[in-house]
């Protein structure tokens, strides 16, 4: 299972994901944060150019590993703390020292979670309560990231191995639930980068966890696939 985490620097959402009991960070969503580009993608590209030596070392920075999405797991261009070090030192950006700071701290909430891992649960509940949410809609939503993680796992024991293969049949749940695909849903509701679910009423949280659910009970019934 992809495990996809949010993290807030400057009401700027940074996706990142744990990779050998380290947290990796997307670098689109990094530099995004730091600049006022909306095209981070052509930054990143203008930046390696810029600095040669960054270039040179890019590939040794920059891993590329799934990232949990709406449309399921895609692979995303990934740095770890130091890594990002390096990055942010190409960023003539004020916002530089406040980000090596932001750093600092969730490097080490994830080893207090390391030693005590219902810390991971409560601060991402603390988090949406600070963004405004509702009670009844965290706990709704906590719910919806355990039962698609049920969902993922059942999918990867019957040879169901990230894209495109969770971008389909995510697809397919979502529109048996609304009608639409999660990106048309994302049209519908003007988002680009958001997380779709962070963006969902109660009532369409509900109907993603039942649809989630059902597939899992579905698939959990019938043979599995036989791998070779």
């Amino acid at each position: 299972m992809v495990e996809t985490k949010l993290g807030v620097f400057k009401n700027k959402e940074i996706r990142r994901t744990l990779h050998n009991n380290d947290w990796w960070f997307v670098v689109e969503d990094v530099v995004h944060s730091m600049i006022d580009s909306k095209d981070p993608k052509q930054y990143i590209r203008r930046m390696k150019q810029r600095d040669p030596e960054l270039g040179k070392g890019w590939v040794q920075i920059v891993h590329t590993l799934p990232i949990e999405t709406e449309g399921g797991a895609q692979r995303m261009l990934c740095a770890n703390t130091e890594g990002l070090f390096r990055i942010i030192q190409s960023i003539p950006s004020p916002k530089a020292e406040p980000f090596k700071l932001w750093l600092a701290k969730v490097g080490y909430e994830r080893v207090q979670e390391i030693e005590d891992p219902e810390l991971a649960t409560k601060r991402t509940k603390a988090l949406y309560r600070a963004k405004g949410y509702s009670e009844a809609w965290v706990e709704k939503r906590m719910r919806g990231i355990a039962v698609r993680a049920e969902l993922t796992d059942e999918w990867q024991n019957r040879a169901v191995n990230g894209e495109p293969e969770y971008a389909i049949l995510a697809a397919e749940i979502s529109k048996a639930a609304f009608g639409l695909t999660p990106s048309e849903c994302k049209e519908l509701k003007g988002l680009e980068r958001e997380n779709l679910r962070d963006h969902m009423t109660d009532l369409e949280l509900i109907f993603s966890m039942l649809g989630e659910a059902a597939t899992t009970e579905i698939a959990r019934r019938q043979e599995p696939i036989e791998t070779l």
